[in-house]
């Protein structure tokens, strides 16, 4: 008899492959199998993020930060999320504290941070129609690269 391959593992792959919806399904047996915890919770956050279900995935990442509050992956996702909402304070905020837990060792996490204090003194010179478009791009193990395309 096999052993199913573990839902995160699915999904992380699936996600790796631009496959985000089946990645959802593959993060929502994971749910069923480990139960809603923080590392689930931020995987189902960030596939509904690269599905531009910003609602969704805010709600699945504060869930987790919630459970784990030092989670820096899930900070670092509900920051990206804020930025695609426009929400450059808060996005500032969160990844402050995500550099922080972080010690600074995530050039990504400070990347992020930069992007969004550059968005908020920027933020009274464009309109919402001019707002730049922020994307999650996962480079493997949990590090996640915010791209922009202003």
């Amino acid at each position: 008899m096999t052993e199913a391959v573990d839902g995160l593992i699915v999904g992380h792959r699936l996600m790796a492959a631009g496959e985000y919806e089946l990645a959802l399904h593959a993060y929502y047996r994971a749910a069923a199998e480990h139960g809603l915890n923080a590392d689930v919770l931020s995987a189902l956050g960030s596939a509904n993020l690269k599905l531009g279900r910003l609602g969704q995935a805010e709600q699945n990442l504060r869930a987790a930060v919630k459970l784990d509050p030092t989670f820096v992956p899930a900070l670092n996702n509900l920051g990206v999320v804020l930025m695609n909402e426009g929400k450059y304070g808060e996005a500032k905020l969160v990844f402050q504290n995500a550099f922080a837990l972080d010690s600074g060792q995530s050039d990504l996490i400070r990347e992020n941070l930069s992007r969004a204090l550059a968005m908020m003194d920027d933020s009274g010179y464009s309109s919402p129609t001019e707002a730049p478009k922020f994307d999650l791009v996962r480079r493997g193990n949990g590090r996640y690269l915010l791209l922009s395309t202003k």
